[in-house]
């Protein structure tokens, strides 16, 4: 067999807008709670989610927004972003988000690289000073969350309809620019298309309904919360419960408590974070059923710990990119804790994976590792002014290339192993870094794990492990990680080198930049010698 699968569903697409779906959603959920913004102390119902929605629309068609033009989002997650969402959604403006992180020459280039005609902004977040950097790039055509209301405008839907009635579901609706660890990032450029269905599907695979509550920590600005989170809720009549501004683990449990909470998101950090809490057994989690871990790969160990101890025993495990909507796999409630905690689940529905030789471009018979691709509704229209690095990443048969190296099992089921990049070859064997980190995930005094090559003059390259302890213990010595090893894992992929570290280099999307790691080992190595 080879590593090729299909997703078939009884289900079809979603053929309408987002504004389109969301109506619907209204009409049928109109008393039910939709948003919750637990810092602010506020919460809308569908109905007057939508009110407002429409009046945020009018304001952007007074202030002379038009069908494609960009609107900025640059906050941390509050009320504010998810309105702009739906407005610009409802209008056929397309959002940019921007990352709350960046700084000014970063944000200077999205704004000129897309063309912004309106930024939407918060004052300030942790130490960032946006309105100083805004100020200091000469960008005028600003409106900061501190006059938000500003941008209200009541009136009938005439305007709206009018601007809906110009629509179609493939028009461009959203840029996300790409945490790049080189050079400037690139703006993967997403349809209603894209993004409405596969927040809808994941929505369905994890068996939302109106009943639901979902948390989100995870950022709004990525994929993760916005579409993951955002449209699979509204495209169900499920509730939005925003915890905090920036992650924060007990503003996150406490939230789950207080809002009974059935479905919580998270990247892996976000979960090892919450159960390392001193009082995590104190906070009532029993509202919980399931929830997401995505963003990076996903601990064995730390899962099984949050379906034992955080009651999600649905807890699904979703692959993908933002170029993809974001996901490509996911797993099902109904598989085995093992396919739960060991794959990235199955190809999603109306999508096609793949997995094929780097080398060849022909697909790998299963159980071969390969580079993972992707085919459907969900690829991205294309970079955002950017045809050439589009065309790197889209073939002719309009399969997005992931620079994952996975493997496809007879049954479906697809096992990230790493990026091509991370691949390490020491004297002559191929490691993949995930399958060595999986293991040290069960020492007993690890909370959290990374392994990197590095330059070795005999083998070419050495791993090197860097680990974060669990509180309380004591420090770990090289000898005695590799006394762990000794006959339980093959000689060659036993960490040469062992680094204790409180974190590790991040993007906001709780991404492991593994290039600064080496970059850092490089020096340290240096240093010792």
């Amino acid at each position: 067999m080879l590593s090729y699968a299909s997703g078939t569903s009884d289900q079809p697409l979603l053929g309408e807008t987002i504004g389109a779906n969301l109506d619907r959603a209204v009409a049928r959920f109109g008393d039910r709670e939709a948003l919750v913004d637990v810092a602010a102390g506020r919460r809308w119902t569908y109905a007057s989610f939508d009110e407002d929605v429409n009046r945020l629309a009018r304001g952007l068609l007074a202030r002379g927004i038009a069908k494609g033009d960009r609107v900025g989002i640059w906050a941390p997650n509050c009320a504010e972003w998810v309105l702009t969402q739906y407005a610009t959604a409802k209008i056929g403006a397309i959002l940019v988000n921007i990352n709350p992180a960046y700084r000014t020459h970063e944000l200077d280039y999205v704004v000129r690289q897309s063309g912004l005609s309106l930024l939407i902004s918060a004052v300030s977040f942790k130490t960032s000073d946006y309105r100083a950097m805004v100020s200091s790039i000469g960008f005028e055509k600003v409106v900061y969350l501190d006059s938000f209301s500003d941008l209200f405008v009541s009136g009938d839907m005439t305007e709206i309809s009018a601007r809906a009635a110009t629509l179609a579901f493939d028009d461009p609706i959203n840029i996300q620019y790409t945490s790049g660890t080189t050079g400037f990032p690139k703006g993967a450029t997403l349809s209603h298309h894209n993004i409405l269905n596969n927040g809808y599907f994941v929505g369905e695979l994890i068996g939302y309904t109106a009943e639901d509550r979902v948390c989100l920590p995870v950022p709004l600005y990525h994929c993760f919360g916005m579409v993951m989170g955002n449209l699979g809720a509204t495209s169900h009549g499920a509730c939005i419960v925003l915890p905090s501004r920036g992650f924060d683990p007990a503003a996150t449990l406490a939230a789950v408590q207080a809002e009974r909470i059935t479905s919580l998101y998270g990247v892996p950090t976000m979960f090892i974070a919450e159960l390392g809490l001193p009082d995590f057994s104190t906070y009532d989690l029993s509202s919980l059923r399931t929830g997401i871990m995505a963003g990076s790969p996903c601990p064995v160990e730390v899962m099984k710990r949050v379906v034992a101890e955080m009651n999600m025993t649905e807890v699904a495990i979703c692959y993908g990119m933002t170029e993809t909507s974001p996901v490509s796999t996911m797993t099902r409630p109904d598989d085995t804790l093992s396919r739960r905690t060991e794959t990235v689940g199955r190809v999603m529905p109306h999508l096609e994976s793949k997995v094929i030789d780097p080398a060849t471009g022909r697909p790998a018979p299963r159980g071969e590792a390969g580079e993972l691709c992707t085919r459907g509704y969900s690829v991205m229209l294309g970079y955002w002014d950017q045809p050439a690095a589009t065309s790197e990443a889209i073939d002719a048969a309009r399969w997005m290339h992931t620079g994952d190296l996975a493997t496809m099992d007879p049954d479906g089921y697809v096992n990230i192993v790493g990026r091509i990049k991370d691949l390490v070859i020491r004297g002559g064997e191929n490691i993949y870094p995930r399958e060595v980190e999986e293991f040290l995930y069960t020492h007993p005094d690890i909370a959290d794990v990374q392994v990197i090559g590095v330059p070795d003059d005999r083998y070419g390259e050495e791993l090197m492990a860097w680990i974060v302890l669990r509180p309380g213990v004591a420090p770990l010595t090289a000898e005695a990680i590799r006394e762990f090893c000794r006959g339980r894992l093959s000689h060659y992929k036993i960490p040469r080198y062992v680094h204790l570290v409180d974190g590790f280099p991040m993007t906001v999307t709780g991404k492991v930049r593994k290039v600064e790691m080496r970059e850092q080992a490089v020096g340290l190595l240096k240093s010792d010698s």
